[in-house]
C-alpha cells in the first residue's frame, strides 16, 4: 500500500469474522507463502539451512537435541502448515490465533513447555513507519519465531550466528530471546531519532510561514507518536513480566540481560513523552504564528485606511462643487468655496495630500510602528 510520506502505515486489524470459534486461523487475504529457515548452533558449530514441511522442523529439532534451534518462519498463507506446526511443538490454537491477528498487543504467556510472546517491530522507510508483529515461542532447545512478512529487523542476530560474536552461540535459546527482543528494541530508537528531527525542521518552518499543510504535519507526527508510544509501553510491561514472573525456560543468568531492556524501554517512553509535549507546543505555535500573521495583515490595512481617512475627507469636501455665484443675481458668495476658481487650487489641495501622507507616514515611523520586522 502507497502511502504519502510522513505518513505511518496503519495495520488494520485482521481479526476473524464476529461468532468464529475460538482458535480458528484467519489467514489475511494476500498472505505470502511461508518460508522457512532453520539455524541449527551450539558454541563450535553452526548451520544453516532452509526447508519445508514440519517434519523436516521436528526432525531437525529431535536429532540434534544438544544444539540450538532457530527456526525463522515468514508469511502465513498456508493454513495447514500452522496447524501442523501447533500440534508438533504443543502451541494452544488461541496462541496461534494471536500470531495471525497481527496487532497485537506485547505480552508475554507461560504454558505448558513453552513461552510465548509477542513483539512490535517499528521501522521507518522512505519516511513513513511500519509497525509489524515479532511472534515468538520459546521451548527447551528451540525458538520459533513467526511473521507475516519475509522483510524484518533481525538480520543483525544472524549474522552474529552466523560469524559467532557475542554470546548468543554460548548462551541458551533463553538468550537468543532476549537478542531478538533487544535488536526489535534497538530499531525504536531510529524512529524516535526521525521524529526529533522531523520536529526541529516543522518547528523552523511553523515560526517562518505556518500554513495547513505543516499543521497536518504536526498531527501526523502526533498520531506516530500515539502509536509509538502504545508499543514502547507494552514492550516495557513484558519486559517488567519476564523479569518478575519465574518462568523455568528463562535462567537468572538471562535475566540480567533482560534488566537491560527494560533500561531501554524507560528511556524510549521519556524520549516519547517529551516528543508529544513538543507537539502540543508546536500547536501553540502555530496559533501564535497565524494569530502574528493576521495581526502584521490587519496593521498594514490599518496604516493604509488611517492614510486615506483625510485624503478621502479632503477629496469629498470638495467634490460638493457649491457655486461660487449666486446662480439668479450673479452675486458674489464668497464662503462658497472660492478655492474651487483660484488658478492653483488643484495644485495645493495635491500638495497638501502629499503633505498630510509624509507626515502620516513619519508620524507612523516615529512610534516605531513601520520598523522592520514588526
Amino acid at each position: 500500500m502507497k502511502i504519502k510520506p510522513g505518513l505511518s502505515k496503519r495495520k488494520r486489524s485482521r481479526h476473524a469474522p464476529p461468532g468464529t470459534a475460538p482458535g480458528s486461523l484467519n489467514v489475511p487475504e494476500g498472505s505470502l507463502k511461508p518460508k522457512v529457515k532453520i539455524f541449527s548452533y551450539d558454541l563450535d558449530s553452526f548451520e544453516e539451512k532452509e526447508v519445508q514441511g514440519v517434519h523436516a522442523i521436528k526432525s531437525q529439532v529431535e536429532n540434534f537435541p544438544g544444539k540450538n534451534h532457530w527456526i525463522d518462519i515468514k508469511g502465513f498463507a498456508d493454513k495447514t502448515f500452522f496447524e501442523q506446526v501447533a500440534d508438533s511443538f504443543g502451541i494452544h490454537r488461541l496462541q496461534m490465533e494471536d500470531v495471525f491477528n497481527v496487532y497485537q498487543r506485547a505480552k508475554a504467556e507461560d504454558y505448558q513447555g513453552h513461552l510465548f510472546l509477542i513483539s512490535r517491530c517499528l521501522k521507518e522507510e522512505n519516511g513513513s513507519i511500519t509497525n509489524d508483529q515479532l511472534s515468538l515461542f520459546l521451548g527447551k532447545n528451540f525458538v520459533i519465531t513467526i511473521q507475516d512478512k519475509y522483510e524484518d529487523v533481525l538480520e543483525p542476530v544472524r549474522e552474529r550466528i552466523r560469524q559467532g560474536k557475542g554470546y548468543v552461540r554460548k548462551f541458551g535459546p533463553d538468550y537468543l530471546l532476549y537478542a531478538l527482543m533487544d535488536v526489535v528494541l534497538d530499531n525504536f530508537f531510529p524512529v524516535i531519532e526521525s521524529i526529533s528531527d522531523r520536529l526541529d525542521a516543522l518547528q523552523d518552518a511553523l515560526i517562518d510561514n505556518p500554513t495547513r499543510d505543516k499543521l497536518n504535519k504536526v498531527l501526523i507526527t502526533k498520531r506516530d507518536l500515539i502509536m509509538l508510544r502504545r508499543a514502547i509501553w507494552s514492550e516495557r510491561d513484558k519486559v517488567n513480566d519476564i523479569l518478575r514472573s519465574n518462568f523455568p525456560l528463562i535462567s537468572d543468568s538471562t535475566k540480567i540481560f533482560f534488566r537491560d531492556s527494560y533500561d531501554h524501554c524507560v528511556h524510549a517512553i521519556d524520549l516519547i513523552e517529551s516528543y508529544k509535549e513538543v507537539t502540543a507546543s508546536l500547536m501553540d505555535v502555530y496559533m501564535s504564528s497565524v494569530s502574528n500573521k493576521m495581526n502584521q495583515v490587519m496593521k498594514v490595512l490599518t496604516i493604509i485606511s488611517t492614510i486615506f481617512i483625510p485624503l478621502t475627507f479632503i477629496v469629498g469636501l470638495y467634490g460638493m462643487n457649491f457655486s461660487y455665484t449666486d446662480p439668479v443675481t450673479g452675486k458674489i458668495l464668497p464662503l462658497n468655496m472660492p478655492e474651487l476658481y483660484s488658478p492653483y487650487g488643484y495644485v495645493t489641495v495635491v500638495a497638501i495630500m502629499v503633505v498630510i501622507v509624509i507626515g502620516l507616514l513619519y508620524f507612523f515611523v516615529k512610534k516605531g510602528w513601520l520598523t522592520k520586522g514588526d
